[in-house]
């Protein structure tokens, strides 16, 4: 075929990918629909002028069009690599971890059970192989939610809905494609109809085999791309190749799923990456990869839709009666798993809810696309295949893909609109009310000033004011009307706009760069949860969010297990110093969000509100200083080092703004500005590093370290090494109890204690003590003692304490020092301090 001819065919698709998005605006349609539709149109335009003999003209546009090299693996090699690695770079990981549950249930249950649910109903109304049945089940079960999430955001539906079904869209690729896998080899094989258990058991294999590739190889990529550090082309150049060569690698060399092998390493370079990469190159990347995957998503639509006319040509009467069981089938499985296995699983608190509207939306938001369609061209193409399950697949897979598009694609935003998804709540129209009232007021002050500035005409500005107040005076009547509105929910509103906000302040830090990339997720993600948790749950959700960002969570705990059991220190290292960051940037941050309050939200939900939110936050800054100091006391001196960094790195961002300024103003040229920002990039780079943080803990050094052991020789040193118990305790774990009987003294090796006593508190950091005063007094404990940070304490009993501290002139200092700062008589404790043993 002429490679002019060819080319131009590519061009006016082209053409047509950039019509068909306007376009879809306009007719308030899905993308996809569109694409659909112009596709089966061009298809069936080709297929008639190369039978009709009005016109010869065309015959070689159409025999080009016809011509087109569509293969199952083009879509397979060369599409659908792009487009689920670009949806693995985009996807916020740490906030869909809150809703894996449902998104699991909808991507890999929910396929599941759509393919048997399916090829068991094919197998009881025709006379397929019951593994060519599955084979359709397998083929018809993946989704094509995009249309969905577009219009969910269209109509600003919640975040989370629209992480939940992005997810599925993820997963279910790579799950149904493992099951047609699985399948097709079956029907190739000529296999006897596959058993259940035969079935689910050669699943985890292509799973854990894609995954493990796919992990292996984002870690090497990842490496060679921190070489390539400066040259952001080159970085660039290896993200692309590396979906590409993880699939072939997966699919070719060890049998496994290439789809799963492309996700998992998508989410490997989707966590690693922003910790070794460039902030400025990541960002470049993830644009690259957008564009890339929206024309790989147009173009493996608008191919797959021209094959459509092709695949129904042979179609019977008695095929429509199939399609209507596939239609029937398909949908029941996905209305089982949305209405039955969902809410139970959020009956069992296993899952957090999902409204039913929204379950709705999702059911009949099913649609299916291109995978679809390029899963059945695969059948076809198959040689090994008999002719007529080929024929089969080719028209049920087509059919049920175009009453997904053709019927639900474009009643889709009607049905959003009767469920009412499209309306604000009642408490969001109150809010817009307001909101419109106190930017009116705000503009008319604003140009009150401009209009005395420029000294503008009288009569012109009395007859804008005029018009200008007319419309303020009716929002504000509008506003007024609102003014029923609960002060829970007006503190709902106004922690959902604060949120909001702080949402906003990260993202302006991490552009000027003084919040390092590889915090800007974590950070991010926190501040989404307190939207949604304000949302959800108004004052109590945003305080449960809020208290989720201080928490030691399940991965710190196995972090610290890892470190004692079996000395692997990384992850505690790595998880540690995160935390250190994360808190320094909190802290940061909500010191500028405070002005907020007074300079909007007083002004839409007046002063109660105002003093209410103040106190919120205040409780915030006071939690996360808390959590701060118990890490400087657990690690003296590293979070002065972060707050360095911090202010060099402010430090760089002011003095590009310098360079900048004196280039927009003439005063140095571009060579010279040029040579000042890679100097500056340099230094920026040097700056991403973090502090080296030693957790490192011996027991036989941590002994040596305290203070009260300093006059014990080496002997006694070895002997109190043997005898003292380590105790490891997470954060807000109480130690002492007031009222029991004292038992312990304890050295804190590392972490933070709190004591509490008659109302008043203080803090005990690396190298003291607590416990001695109960057991030298021979009182039960008047106080509660409370770990604030991860602590690892050394656990001396009562005897040997007694002991040791007959012998050690540095622990009587210690504990007569102790006693002093407590307003204790330190000779009445040790006047009864009879000789004992050696500890």
């Amino acid at each position: 075929m002429d490679i002019v001819l060819i080319t131009a065919v590519i061009a006016s698709l082209f053409l047509v990918i950039g019509v068909a998005e306007p376009l879809a605006a306009r007719l308030r349609l899905p993308y996809s629909v569109i694409l659909a539709i112009l596709g089966s149109f061009i298809g069936t335009a080709a297929i008639f002028f190369l039978r009709t003999d009005l016109t010869d003209a065309l015959n070689p546009v159409a025999e080009a069009i016809i011509g087109l090299p569509i293969r199952s693996n083009v879509f397979l090699y060369v599409f659908l690599p792009t487009l689920l690695f670009q949806a693995t770079l985009g996807m916020n990981l740490r906030r869909m971890l809150d809703d894996w549950v449902p998104i699991l249930v909808l991507a890999v249950v929910a396929v599941v059970v759509a393919t048997f649910s399916v090829g068991y109903a094919l197998s009881w109304t025709s006379a397929l192989p019951l593994a060519a049945c599955f084979l359709i089940g397998a083929i018809v079960s993946t989704t094509d939610p995009s249309a969905v999430v577009s219009i969910f955001r269209s109509i600003s539906a919640p975040r989370r809905l629209a992480r939940i079904i992005e997810g599925e869209s993820l997963l279910n690729d790579a799950a149904a494609i493992a099951l047609f896998g699985l399948f097709m080899g079956f029907v190739m094989l000529g296999f006897p109809d596959p058993e259940l258990g035969d079935a689910l058991a050669r699943f985890p294999v292509l799973i854990a085999g894609g995954a493990l590739t796919g992990w292996l190889s984002a870690r090497a990529a990842i490496w060679v791309m921190a070489l390539f550090g400066r040259h952001e082309r080159a970085l660039i150049s290896v993200s692309v190749a590396l979906p590409y060569l993880a699939y072939i690698v997966a699919e070719q060399s060890i049998g496994a799923s290439g789809v799963i092998a492309v996700v998992a390493a998508g989410l490997t370079l989707n966590l690693a990456g922003p910790g070794r990469l460039p902030p400025a190159a990541w960002v470049n990347l993830r644009e690259v990869w957008d564009l890339l995957a929206h024309w790989a998503g147009a173009l493996i639509f608008i191919l797959a839709a021209l094959l459509i006319p092709r695949l129904l040509e042979e179609v019977r009467l008695g095929d429509f009666v199939l399609i209507g069981v596939v239609i029937v089938a398909a949908t029941v499985a996905r209305a089982v798993i949305l209405f039955g296995l969902l809410p139970l699983l959020t009956a069992l608190r296993l899952s957090p809810a999902v409204d039913r509207p929204y379950r709705a939306a999702i059911l009949w938001g099913g649609l299916r696309g291109a995978v679809t369609l390029a899963l059945a061209l695969a059948v076809t193409e198959s040689f090994r295949v008999p002719v007529e399950v080929k024929r089969v697949v080719g028209i049920l897979a087509t059919g049920y893909t175009l009453f997904t598009l053709l019927v639900q694609g474009t009643t889709l935003r009607t049905v959003i609109g009767w469920l009412g998804l499209d309306r604000l709540s009642a408490l969001d129209e109150a809010m817009s009310r307001q909101v419109v009232a106190v930017a009116l007021q705000t503009v008319r002050e604003d140009v009150a000033r401009t209009t005395e500035a420029y000294a503008l005409t009288h009569d012109i500005v009395r007859k804008e004011a005029k018009v200008f107040g007319e419309r303020l005076d009716e929002a504000v009547r509008t506003a007024e009307d609102s003014r029923d509105i609960l002060d829970r929910d007006r503190i709902t509103l106004g922690l959902i706009a604060l949120a909001g906000f702080e949402r906003d302040t990260i993202l302006a830090r991490v552009r000027e760069r003084t919040i390092s990339a590889r915090m800007a997720d974590q950070i991010l993600s926190d501040a989404d949860r307190l939207i949604e948790g304000a949302r959800a749950g108004g004052r109590n959700g945003y305080q449960r969010a809020a208290r989720r960002t201080v928490i030691y969570g399940r991965g710190f705990r196995t972090a610290v297990m890892l470190h004692n059991r079996l000395g692997l220190s990384t992850p505690l290292v790595r998880m540690t110093a995160d935390r250190f960051e994360r808190l320094l940037s909190q802290r940061l941050i909500l010191r500028d969000v405070n002005a907020f309050i007074d300079s909007r939200i007083r002004r839409i939900h007046g002063r109660r509100v105002a003093e209410l939110l103040h106190e919120l936050l205040d409780r915030r800054l006071e939690t996360v200083e808390t959590a701060l100091e118990g890490l400087r006391l657990q690690y003296p001196g590293y979070a002065e080092e972060l707050e360095r960094r911090f202010i060099r790195r402010t430090a760089l961002r002011l003095e590009e703004r310098e360079y900048n300024a004196m280039r927009e103003d003439g005063l140095i040229g571009s060579e010279v500005h040029t040579a000042l920002m890679q100097d500056l990039a340099a230094r920026r780079t040097s700056e991403e590093a973090r502090p080296h943080l030693d957790i490192a803990v011996r027991r036989a050094d941590l002994v040596r370290q305290f203070p009260p052991f300093a006059d014990l020789d080496d002997a006694a040193l070895r002997r109190l090494g043997r005898v003292l118990r380590t105790r490891y305790v997470n954060a807000d774990t109480v130690i002492v109890r007031k009222g029991t009987p004292a038992r312990h003294v304890y050295f804190i090796a590392s972490g933070a204690l709190e004591l509490e006593s008659a109302g008043q508190k203080w803090r005990l950091g690396r190298g003291d003590m607590c416990g001695q005063m109960g057991i030298l007094m021979k009182q039960p404990r008047r106080v509660e003692v409370r770990a604030i940070a991860p602590s690892m304490l050394l656990v001396l009993d009562v005897a040997r304490f007694r002991a040791l501290l007959s012998r050690s002139s540095a622990l009587q200092d210690a504990v007569r020092a102790s006693a002093r700062h407590r307003g204790i008589d330190p000779d009445l404790l040790l006047m009864d301090l009879a000789p004992a043993a050696s500890a």
